[in-house]
């Protein structure tokens, strides 16, 4: 699970991202401009944004980026205890509300709470598709008790496209995802892992399964329609 941490304050981004490392991939970014930027990629499960922010405020960064119908949970974080304040962030779209300080424990039974409800399985470490299961934690796979040997990057492929079944993921938001906004590859790559994913998945039958928008994306669907 990916969560991005929009917070000008580093010391208590850096304090987040200790709280939920065993947990979460965290992605780190400091003003209002920079934090929006990156919530638009729609690339994350949870944001975590504070209110107070330079350039932008959390406000009108979640404002934003409800208008462009992005439906990512959204915990607000703010020094403020004042409901008006509250019923302002609901307003526009946040998911909860956390008034700092706060305890580590708070924030992780928010955070875990967040993503049982938008379908995530992070209690469970597994996921499943069919006769596909996927253990996050120790990144194996297995179609009917049968091993299915994936690399790294091919695991990640395959969890992102299960975490988003039946929606079509481009090759940037893949690419942003998995690889990262600062890596020295290029999006091509995403071809090239998907296609390695589908030769492992061909002896089960499950490469069916993983659809391709040419030249837009993914996406797996239950009914295995193929390339499109």
């Amino acid at each position: 699970m990916k969560v991005l941490i929009i917070e000008d304050d580093k010391y208590l981004s850096e304090s987040i991202c200790e709280t939920i490392k065993e947990m979460f991939e965290t992605v780190q970014a400091f003003d209002g401009e920079e934090g929006l930027y990156l919530a638009e990629q729609n690339i994350f499960d949870v944001i975590i944004l504070d209110i107070m922010l330079p350039h932008m405020n959390g406000y009108e960064v979640l404002q934003k980026v409800r208008k462009q119908n992005i439906t990512t949970p959204v915990i607000m974080l703010t020094a403020k205890d004042g409901i008006d304040d509250k019923i302002q962030g609901f307003k526009v779209g946040a998911d909860d509300y956390l008034v700092k300080p706060f305890h580590r424990e708070e924030l992780l039974l928010r955070l875990e709470a967040m993503v049982r409800r938008s379908g995530g399985r992070l209690k469970e470490n597994v996921l499943t598709f069919k006769e596909l299961r996927l253990n996050i934690k120790n990144k194996s796979a297995e179609i009917n008790g049968e091993t299915v040997k994936l690399n790294g990057k091919q695991f990640d492929l395959l969890e992102y496209l299960l975490t988003n079944k039946n929606t079509i993921l481009t090759k940037e938001q893949i690419f942003d995802r998995i690889w990262g906004f600062e890596s020295d590859t290029s999006t091509t790559v995403v071809e090239v892992y998907a296609s390695n994913l589908r030769k492992n998945l061909k002896k089960s039958g499950y490469d069916q399964y993983i659809k391709t928008f040419r030249g837009l994306g993914y996406m797996l669907t239950d009914n295995g329609e193929g390339n499109v």
